[in-house]
């Protein structure tokens, strides 16, 4: 578990002379320049090393710090740290020099993720006297890993944790393991975007889109990685995946490829985007397909999602037939959409001739074959797909033809839906997202049989119910879910291993990280048990030993611990 972590009111003062307040910098790239710049603002005195005086000259232009090719001007400092390229051998090599350079009672630090802090400290010769820091990928954040080998001397977190407190920065304290808590749960995702993009599943605007209005992140993957820099992403990845072997750290190929043409993200100007000024590319967009004509919308089902989404349609003008099993059932359905009303007249947003207006537009029926004149009809039932084949199975016989079956699913196969019918060719995902009055994403979900008539009509339907669509392919997950729980399940095996508590890594994910939820808190939120479903699903479609399910994610189910919705779930809330 994490070291307590005690500051003494002057870790600097037993080292005396040239060294108190002294702080170089080897290497003074992003990073280093970065810690550098923080460091100077706060009163430090900074010496920057570079391998050559070329670098040093170009290092010293670029961030505004004294630079110097002289290794041996480490011996000045109180705290060394070291910011070089996450390879090897270049920092085996530097930790082996500056541990004999450097003043005795100086504390090392290194800024490697993905290497291990434990075995840079046996290279350096002084193991008791270095420490890991792993800075966020965006610098307006505050929040910091401290990484502590278990032999690592208690002032030397002292010393590293004074200069981070002068640097206006806090930290969660971990022990040494490759990738911590945020670089080993993030890198994994967005190399899994990134073979999502190589593979051709869907668009790159789409895939960072899926992930800002799906989960509410600050920065899409693909442009996370431009931030980062490709060639630093890889070396991290690389590092991860000789220390894990998981192949959702194996570097994707196309990486190696950016990097090599000098795609190396916005350092450079050019990466997944164009940085120069040009324009940016496409979204989701079918607009060279003919539109069918969609006047009037069923929706099938009565459940949280199935009153949003009635909702969202007669709000943007549209008159919807809503299918309820009972009466009952139906008036669950006008009361919940007529609360979510009565609210928004409350708060200013609508006016009470605006409410009846939308009100009068529905019309709730226990009968499918109310469905019979609509022009699309939307699914929102349970999610079993054996319930979902009956019920177009009798969407094909009700409806009139050209009408477009849609369907909510958010892991099922959709095709599996379109080849119970007479039209395949009319059968699509439109995967809203909860609550659907609010937030903005639709997955629109598009398997071989779809038509590119039918795709293009949802996409430009989306548009007109104020909602952003993002295609992609018939495969378990769609975008946002393929790429988020298996983050959500890494967030589980590491609580699992002991290395972090579920409230330390929540901290690291949205103080260091700037997530909206830690894993544990969004993993109560979605549903312990739904979480697992998908995480099932996943591991079945792809077939990755990675995705298997956290044995302790299926105990929390085992036992009853939802989430939210049960009072407790990683956390208690009654």
């Amino acid at each position: 578990m994490p070291h307590p972590l005690i500051v003494a009111e002057n870790p600097f003062a037993r080292l005396g002379g040239m060294a108190e307040k002294t702080v170089a910098i080897v290497g003074v790239g992003t990073v280093g320049a970065q810690i550098a710049s923080l460091a100077q603002e706060s009163g430090w005195v900074v010496v920057g090393i570079e391998k050559d005086e070329t670098t040093a000259a170009a290092s010293a232009a670029r961030s505004g710090v004294a630079v110097t090719a002289d290794i041996k001007d480490v011996a000045e400092a109180s705290l060394i740290i070291e910011c070089l390229p996450e390879k090897h051998d270049p920092k085996h090599a530097v930790f082996a020099e500056v541990g004999g350079l450097a003043a005795e009672g100086a504390v090392i630090v290194t800024t490697a993720t993905a290497l291990s802090v434990t075995d840079l400290a046996l290279s350096s010769g002084r193991p008791n006297r270095v420490l890991g820091l792993s800075m966020p990928h965006d610098p307006a954040r505050t929040h910091v890993e401290l990484v502590r080998p278990d032999f690592a001397d208690a002032d030397t977190v002292e010393t590293l944790q004074a200069f981070l407190s002068d640097l206006g920065r806090t930290a969660t304290v971990v022990r040494s393991q490759p990738g911590y808590i945020a670089d080993g749960l993030l890198f994994g995702y967005l190399n899994h975007a990134v073979t999502m993009y190589e593979a051709g599943y869907a668009s790159r605007d789409d895939i960072d889109a899926a992930m800002r209005y799906g989960c509410g992140y600050p920065i899409g993957p693909l442009a996370l990685l431009d931030k980062i820099g490709l060639d630093t992403a890889y070396d991290v990845l690389d590092a991860l995946y000789a220390s894990t072997g998981k192949r959702l750290h194996a570097p994707a190929p196309i990486l190696k490829q950016m990097i090599a043409a000098g795609l190396r993200g916005e350092k450079t100007g050019k990466g997944f985007y164009d940085y120069s000024g040009q324009a940016a590319g496409a979204t989701a967009d079918s607009a060279d397909a003919a539109l069918r004509d969609i006047r009037s919308v069923g929706v099938v089902g009565t459940g949280t999602m199935a009153s949003g989404i009635v909702e969202v349609f007669a709000k943007s003008g549209y008159d919807v037939v809503f299918v309820a099993r009972s009466e009952a059932k139906v008036a669950g359905v006008q009361a919940a959409v007529t609360k979510s009303l009565d609210k928004a007249v409350a708060k200013g947003k609508m006016t009470e001739e605006v409410r009846a207006e939308v009100l009068g537009r529905l019309t709730g029926s226990t009968e499918r074959e109310a469905l019979g004149d609509v022009d699309l009809v939307v699914e929102a039932i349970v999610e079993n797909l054996d319930i979902k084949l009956d019920l177009f199975r009798d969407l094909d016989r009700i409806c009139k033809p050209g009408a477009i079956l849609a369907t909510t699913t958010s892991s099922l196969p959709v095709v599996e839906m379109a080849a119970v019918t007479g039209r395949p060719e009319d059968v699509v995902g439109m995967h809203f997202f909860n609550p659907a009055p609010i937030m903005k994403l639709v997955e629109v979900v598009s398997p071989v049989t779809t038509a590119a008539d039918v795709t293009a009509t949802v996409v430009a339907l989306c548009k007109q119910l104020g909602k952003h669509p993002v295609l992609c392919g018939d495969r378990a997950g769609f975008i946002v879910n393929a790429l988020l729980f298996p983050y959500l399940n890494d967030a589980v095996l590491l609580l699992e291993s002991h290395y972090a508590t579920a409230e330390e890594i929540d901290t690291v994910m949205t103080k260091g990280a700037g997530l909206p939820l830690g894993p544990f808190a969004l993993l109560d939120v979605v549903g312990n048990d739904v979480s697992l479903a998908i995480e099932q699903v996943l591991h079945n479609e792809f077939r990755l030993p990675e995705l298997a399910p956290a044995r302790l994610l299926e105990q929390v189910v085992e036992a009853g611990y939802l989430g939210r919705k049960t009072g407790r779930g990683f956390r208690a809330y009654r």
